[in-house]
């Protein structure tokens, strides 16, 4: 499944960079988020997060990497994640652009695919709970950033 969108954040392209590279900030605005440590710091870390499909809620354990950092240009990681019988692996990218008004677009993309038990009802449902889980992700940051 394949994701993607932009959001305007009124604060400087560094000052977004800033708060989007450090994971213990981000997962502060994460839904579902219920655990994080830093595994080596400035590359990888773990988090742990429940996510609901319909009914269903399963708990993975991610295991998260950056494999670009171009400050303050673009930044990707992928990402590895583990439930009972079932796993993730997901692929985001964020390009930031500085505006003329001061502001910075972020526009990003996720690459997921769901595999095991889950993968039948999590793949009909994923596009509607992304958008929503994306959704309340960008709006606190956006609020964490700009206030």
């Amino acid at each position: 499944m394949n994701f993607q969108g932009i959001v305007n954040i009124k604060a400087s392209q560094q000052t977004v960079w800033d708060f989007l590279t450090d994971p213990e900030k981000v997962s502060q605005c994460a839904p579902g988020v219920n655990a994080f440590e830093v595994v080596e710091p400035g590359k990888k870390f773990r988090a742990g997060v429940e996510v609901g499909f319909g009914s269903i809620k399963a708990k993975f354990l991610m295991d998260v990497e950056w494999i670009t950092l171009d400050e303050p240009n673009i930044a990707a990681l992928q990402a590895h994640g583990r439930a009972p019988a079932s796993a993730v692996e997901a692929r985001s990218e964020m390009r930031l652009s500085a505006l003329p008004d001061g502001s910075t677009d972020l526009n990003w993309t996720a690459d997921v695919d769901i595999m095991g038990t889950i993968a039948s009802l999590a793949n009909r449902l994923a596009p509607t709970v992304t958008k929503k889980l994306s959704a309340e992700f960008f709006k606190t940051v956006k609020k964490k950033i700009e206030k």
